[in-house]
């Protein structure tokens, strides 16, 4: 039995507002998907300032190799190993032109010539050759988002909707192409196709799109049994329908996340192969053949290393923090992580 002999007093309880007050509904504007997702973004400063610095490196390619009167294959003799010179940073004592305490311009007959890289051990100028090396670069960089998209995305797409034997049968011939190692595919190749960017690329659509099979079909495998796929089915919509206009959107936040992950790779690919003398035939330039003709003197002119070297580790790294920006801001939940 509950006893309830309690007296409430009129100083017990009080207005939650003052008796004057006006309380007015507050609306809240929505937004788009869109803006969520670029609002999300400008949260992550390191996502932004790699975005601008793509930005930048992207129209330095552009226009960087016509910057100055050279080209990047032209071979200036007498003028080889320069090391950089600036107009106007030279009277401060920084880039000089000056190596081991004297000025190698003067040495040989070069006052007014600025090398602002430097000069290769053919005499050609690396401040063209880089940035024409990072055209190249990004062209692969391109080619292998578009093989990703057109490629991995469909083929994952329709791997992980159709399933059981489609899918089994499209996983086990993709299981096949990813054991046969790149390098052996981008010789096979060099022995069928001129060596440079077209084996790269080939080398690209027979293997480059396999990681994006698989998150794509991952994608569709926890997407397709959920209430909004059954309910097109249910209002007769194609399987092709279904695909592109039902699953395909809901999925498309990590698809591009996976995209944009995948230029690094690109990149580093690329650099490595023209490492090894597999990349763009000489004398066209790349990252990647630049590393390697630096490599060879970098012990007594090493600005011939350090260079093309800096410029692709802060691409490298500047894609990489754009994705990993990218990937928060589709997923909003990792935001507060």
């Amino acid at each position: 039995m509950i006893r309830d002999d309690h007296e409430f007093q009129e100083d017990d309880f009080q207005f939650a507002h003052a008796a004057d007050e006006k309380l007015i509904d507050k609306n809240y504007s929505a937004t788009s998907y869109a803006k969520d997702v670029w609002n999300n973004f400008k949260k992550n400063k390191g996502a932004l300032i790699g975005a601008v610095i793509i930005m930048i490196i992207i129209l330095m390619a552009v226009v960087g190799p016509n910057m100055n009167e050279f080209t990047y294959k032209q071979i200036h003799s007498g003028q080889e190993c320069l090391v950089p010179r600036i107009p106007g940073i030279e009277k401060l004592g920084l880039f000089d032109g000056y190596h081991n305490g004297a000025n190698q311009y003067a040495q040989k007959g070069a006052s007014d010539v600025y090398y602002w890289f430097g000069s290769d051990t053919q005499g050609r100028d690396i401040w063209t050759r880089v940035w024409s090396g990072t055209r190249v670069s990004l062209i692969i960089a391109l080619a292998a988002v578009i093989i990703d998209i057109v490629i991995g995305m469909v083929y994952g797409l329709v791997s992980g909707f159709f399933g059981g034997t489609v899918d089994s049968f499209m996983q086990r011939f993709a299981e096949i192409l990813n054991g046969i190692p790149t390098l052996v595919i981008v010789t096979l190749l060099g022995m069928v196709l001129p060596a440079g960017i077209t084996s790269i690329i080939f080398a690209l659509m027979l293997t480059g799109w396999i990681g994006m099979e698989r998150i794509a079909r991952a994608q569709v495998l926890k997407v397709k049994e959920q209430e909004f796929v059954l309910a097109s089915r249910t209002l007769g919509a194609n399987k092709f329908r279904i695909i592109f206009s039902e699953i395909l959107p809901n999925i498309m936040g990590q698809v591009i996340v996976t995209s944009m992950f995948s230029i690094p790779n690109a990149i580093f690919l690329e650099a490595y192969l023209s490492f090894l003398g597999l990349g763009v035939p000489a004398p066209m330039a790349s990252l990647g053949s630049l590393v390697s003709d630096g490599y060879k003197s970098m012990t007594t002119f090493p600005h011939i290393l350090i260079i093309p070297v800096f410029v692709m580790a802060i691409l490298m790294l500047c894609f990489n923090l754009f994705a990993d920006g990218l990937r928060d801001a589709f997923d909003p939940k990792m935001i507060n992580k």
